[in-house]
């Protein structure tokens, strides 16, 4: 490979061994545009024959041509080789670059990706595993069928074992559908059979009621009754068969049953010896009955055994008589009552179910007619004949206009039908599902019904199919009725533990009022809950919620009574003086309120706002003065002001006098009241004045010392008593110099310069007077006193020793230049 690198990418610089060795070989030269393009092509052949990933990045960094460079970055797909290619083409080619950006960053999405897919698959097995485990059968299959919905997006990217470790535990998972799926129609199974029961002792009941207001002028039909019984009883069977049936139920289908088969023997009997009682029954009319015959009617009776409870035919009366039982009792005069009633309602209803036909009403139409029918049944037989034609014209006339209504209201329950049917098929949040399966229904109601069993069929097939996913959900929700009950049961045992343990003498009312009020949250957040189930618990809370409150609002009326005293006193703060001490005591005040225990929220509201009022009645006061001091301060600002303009116009040049006056008119100002900028303006002036006012009285003292010293160039010494009393001690001070010295020294202080002559004589004063202070450790003294004692030492002199005129003439330049210092 490396021989092929060398070769490939060979420099176009030979070495000189190899130039003689071609030079030998080949006498003449190739041109070098032609060793590039041969170069060149030998790079396009091997980007052509797929080279490896190698020479592809060499070719990607050091190809002779973009295009080269490209093709060969487009074909690299290793990430080492991709970062070594970007790192390289960076700043040299930005194309390749770019190339091999894009495709690192699409390695790195593709590692992304594939570590999501990697965390998906580990999730849903993971999942997968814990609902096969999981107790909780509430949507199991819709939460399987999400499971394998999601698997099967990542199912290319699993391992076997991870494929294998899935479909485990969807097998499981299945099965527990399956043993749901069975539990479910072994409920079904259970509860038909239950249905099928009710039904069966329903219909033997009624059939008994019947047969008891049987007329005794017919007999009933003994092929009714007997295919009757024997339906009965294969629907008993079947509906009682691997199941456990209440002993109860069993007892109360034994005994109508046993009824019915006595009745149905008796018919039986009767039609067998018909022709025998009505021989009998001849006999008896005739007045011919032998012994024979009272023999017979005995011998018939017991064989026929007619049940008790039910009306005696009218074909047994001749042979009763003769065998001397007693006549069947007439009906009691309640019975002629209840029946006389029932004929008035059954008359009166059919009125109003005559007056609803001609109205068109279908639905009360059909309402009363079966009022109708209830009362119709039950009149006796002589007494329903009378309604019997008009019964049946009005049930004609029902039948007509439903088939007349049908027609107008057919297409519309179809487009019901059709809506329930696509309602069927939509997810829709189950409590909105099922209000809006209830108003379908009741549109179907509200159009009288169908009597198309076909159509209702299709009907009610779509509402079963429609409420089938809202099932589950209101059994879970029904689960969570049940969870939230026992966490109310909690709540109760929870608060009645603290209830009996607590020391309301030690006890933290804040923690206890928290308890409170996160025991009625957490109530409350305990919905929904089944209503009656509910009763005992709710009572059992609210008896505790007193027990708790009561301690609680004792603590809240001692409480209120603290900060209604706090009140008290903020509100007699308010005239208190000095204000200071007020103000003190309503801070004290408030860290007393914070210190006060619970209070309830309104009462608290109220006594706070009363004491929130007063404090700020006593800061008002502050406030108040405070706006006073300011408006105080801005008149005293104003009138210093006024002053400090008249002020600022003198000039420090003028005469003392002057300079005294606006000093004294700035003292005359309340400083107290003004404000720190006026302040320190009166002082900056104050000092101004004073200063100028010094320099006043210093420059006439040197003009005084400036006399005397031009008095001695005439020789006229001043007496010792004329001169200041401290020149004295202050030419002593100076020590012996003579005049030309004073005056250089005088020049030093001034800083004036001394003629050239005296410059080896200045120098040498001032080293003196360096190492004399460096010396010492002591400060020079002031410019003008040291300027003072210079000039005591200038005038007392010997007398007879006149100065130079020269030198007094300096000594005053020099004086003068101190004052204009």
């Amino acid at each position: 490979m490396a021989a092929f690198l060398q070769k490939l990418f060979k420099s176009r610089k030979p070495k000189e061994s190899d130039r003689k060795t071609e030079s030998r070989a080949h006498p003449v030269a190739v041109p070098a545009e032609d060793k590039r393009a041969n170069l060149r092509e030998e790079q396009l052949q091997t980007l052509q024959a797929t080279p490896t990933q190698e020479v592809a990045a060499v070719l990607a960094t050091e190809g002779l041509t973009a295009d080269i460079r490209r093709s060969a970055a487009d074909q690299l797909q290793d990430a080492k080789l991709l970062q070594r290619v970007q790192k390289q083409a960076k700043g040299r080619d930005k194309a390749v670059y770019q190339v091999a950006r894009q495709k690192l960053q699409a390695i790195r999405e593709e590692h992304a990706r594939q570590e999501a897919v990697s965390e998906t698959i580990a999730a849903l097995i993971s999942n997968a595993r814990d609902q096969a485990k999981s107790d909780d059968t509430k949507l199991y299959s819709a939460r399987l069928d999400t499971l394998l919905s999601q698997w099967a997006v990542v199912e290319s990217s699993a391992t076997p074992d991870q494929h294998s470790e899935f479909l485990q535990s969807v097998h499981r998972c299945r099965e527990r559908i399956a043993d749901i799926e069975s539990a479910k129609l072994e409920e079904k199974r259970l509860r038909e059979q239950q249905l099928q029961r009710d039904e069966t002792l329903a219909l033997i009941t009624r059939t008994l009621e019947d047969l008891r207001h049987q007329p005794v002028e017919e007999l009933a039909s003994l092929a009714s009754l007997d295919a009757l019984q024997k339906t009965q009883e294969n629907r008993w069977l079947e509906a009682t068969r691997d199941t456990q049936v209440e002993k109860q139920q069993q007892k109360a289908y034994e005994t109508s049953m046993m009824a019915l088969r006595n009745y149905i023997a008796a018919i039986r009997h009767i039609n067998q010896a018909k022709e025998s009682l009505l021989a009998l029954s001849a006999a008896v009319d005739q007045e011919k009955a032998s012994p024979e015959d009272r023999e017979s009617a005995v011998t018939l009776l017991k064989e026929i055994h007619w049940p008790e409870g039910f009306p005696v035919p009218g074909l047994l009366e001749p042979a009763r008589k003769l065998a001397g039982k007693p006549k069947a009792p007439v009906e009691a005069s309640d019975d002629l009552k209840q029946q006389q009633t029932l004929a008035d309602n059954l008359q009166k209803t059919l009125d109003q179910l005559e007056d609803a036909l001609e109205a068109k009403q279908l639905k009360d139409s059909r309402q009363l007619l079966k009022t109708a029918q209830q009362h119709f049944k039950a009149l006796d037989h002589r007494r329903n004949k009378a309604f019997q034609a008009r019964m049946q014209l009005l049930t004609a006339q029902l039948r007509e206009l439903t088939d007349w209504q049908g027609f107008a209201t057919e297409p519309k329950q179809v487009a019901l039908c059709e809506q329930m049917e696509h309602l069927a098929e939509q997810p829709i949040e189950p409590e909105a599902k099922s209000e809006r399966i209830k108003e379908l229904q009741q549109e179907w109601r509200d159009l009288g019904g169908s009597s198309d069993r076909t159509l209702w069929s299709r009907f009610k097939q779509a509402s079963d199919k429609a409420y089938e996913p809202c099932k589950a959900y209101f059994k879970a929700k029904s689960g969570l009725k049940q969870a939230n009950l026992e966490k109310r049961k909690a709540i109760c045992a929870e608060l009645e533990h603290f209830v009996n343990g607590a020391d309301w003498n030690t006890i933290d009312w804040k923690a206890v009022d928290h308890i409170l009020q996160t025991a009625r949250q957490e109530w409350k957040s305990a919905w929904p809950i089944e209503f009656r189930d509910n009763r005992q618990v709710q009572k059992q809370f609210d008896e505790l919620l007193k027990k708790l409150e009561a301690p609680i609002e004792e603590e809240h009326r001692k409480n209120e009574a603290l900060k209604q005293a706090i009140v008290e006193q903020a509100q007699a703060l308010t005239e208190h003086q000095p204000l200071q001490e007020a103000m003190n005591k309503a801070k004290a005040l408030q860290s007393d309120w914070k210190a006060v225990g619970i209070t309830r929220h309104r009462e608290d509201r109220k006594l706070w706002q009363a004491f929130r009022k007063a404090c700020d009645e006593i800061f008002a006061r502050r406030d108040s003065e405070r706006s006073e001091q300011q408006q105080a301060t801005k008149d005293a600002d104003a009138a210093a002001e006024e002053v400090l303009k008249q002020v600022v116009s003198v000039d420090s040049d003028q005469d003392t006098t002057t300079l005294e006056q606006a000093a004294t008119a700035l003292r005359g100002l309340d400083g107290a009241q003004v404000s720190a900028t006026v302040k320190e303006q009166i002082q900056r002036e104050k000092q101004r004045l004073d200063q100028a006012v010094s320099a006043q009285k210093i420059k006439a003292g040197i003009s005084e010392w400036q006399a005397l010293v031009l008095a001695r160039t005439d020789g006229s010494t001043p007496a010792e008593s004329t001169l200041p009393g401290k020149w004295t001690r202050l030419a002593e001070s100076v020590g012996e110099l003579n005049d030309h010295e004073l005056v250089i020294r005088a020049e030093i202080l001034a800083g004036v310069p001394s003629p050239e002559a005296d410059q080896q004589k200045r120098m040498e004063i001032q080293v003196q007077r360096l190492a004399q202070g460096m010396g010492a450790g002591e400060k020079a003294d002031n410019a003008l006193q040291s300027a003072e004692a210079l000039v005591a030492s200038w005038c007392i002199q010997p007398a007879g020793q006149p100065a130079d005129p020269s030198l007094a003439s300096r000594l005053n330049n020099a004086l003068d230049k101190l004052i204009t210092n």
